[in-house]
């Protein structure tokens, strides 16, 4: 493929992960991950080593999109920063063992596994629309750890930033408001992607095959790419977010998750 051609479509891909993760709390790499398989897979690289680096350059681009999207939410007072912080400190932990199991294991399971769980997930969040944006959420330090935790776990087994299950979560069982479930997601990936990252840059380095200026499996070139779009269009996207109703952000997180749910199903 023509380089020119690669870079804009990495460059459009990060204009639609950034405000998809502004907006919704999430990652991004849902988007990011399956056009990077593509563009390696053209390339000629090898399927399972395409995999793990759109994953780990995926979660790379997502740390500085993430703290992007937080600091704007923290602005707006939609980040509980009481559950943010031990969540994501456990996520780091979580992060690392997904992201080193995941080199390990083949992914074909995991993914219709949890594509079949986002769509569920999407369904109990239609039938869960909440119109409070002050309402008081629930949880307790340890609950916030343990969640943390297998979001981390996720994030490193999916190349996801956990947040399409980290949202709904806080939103059916913890009672928040979506706005400051997003708020929260988007602070809390912040670590969970920087633990995953690191088991992928670790688990990568001295493998053959990989693309120029790679440090372990995150591309860097791709990385430059995605976050020069990325950083500031999750602004963007929060504020987007702001300006909706609390029912139809929801409405509209569980329709990505539908999306996203069965792109992993067709991709499996």
């Amino acid at each position: 493929m023509d380089p020119i051609v690669q870079y804009v479509c990495l460059f459009v891909t990060g204009i639609c992960a950034g405000t998809a993760s502004g907006l919704f709390g999430i990652g991004g790499g849902a988007l990011m991950t399956p056009v990077q398989y593509w563009l390696y897979s053209l390339g000629g690289m090898d399927s399972t080593l395409a995999t793990r680096v759109a994953f780990g350059t995926s979660l790379a681009v997502m740390i500085p999109t993430m703290a992007s999207g937080a600091l704007a939410h923290h602005r707006h007072g939609a980040v509980n920063w009481v559950a943010a912080v031990p969540m994501g400190i456990a996520a780091v932990f979580g992060g690392l063992a997904g992201g080193t199991l995941a080199v390990h294991l083949p992914g074909i399971v995991l993914r219709m596994f949890f594509a079949t769980l986002l769509i569920l997930i999407a369904i109990r969040m239609v039938w869960h629309l909440r119109e409070c944006r002050t309402c008081e959420p629930r949880g307790s330090p340890g609950i916030h750890l343990v969640l943390g935790f297998c979001i981390g776990i996720v994030s490193g087994l999916t190349g996801l930033g956990g947040g399409a299950l980290l949202v709904p979560v806080l939103v059916i069982l913890l009672g928040y408001p979506i706005h400051r479930a997003v708020g929260t997601s988007s602070a809390c990936l912040i670590f969970s992607a920087a633990g995953a990252v690191t088991a992928y840059v670790i688990n990568g380095i001295g493998v053959a095959g990989l693309p120029p200026f790679s440090i372990g499996y995150v591309d860097l070139v791709t990385f430059a790419i995605l976050a020069i779009t990325t950083i500031p269009l999750a602004r963007f996207g929060v504020r987007c977010a702001h300006s909706c109703s609390g029912k139809n952000l929801q409405m509209m997180f569980a329709g990505l998750l539908i999306v996203i749910g069965v792109l992993m199903l067709l991709h499996g």
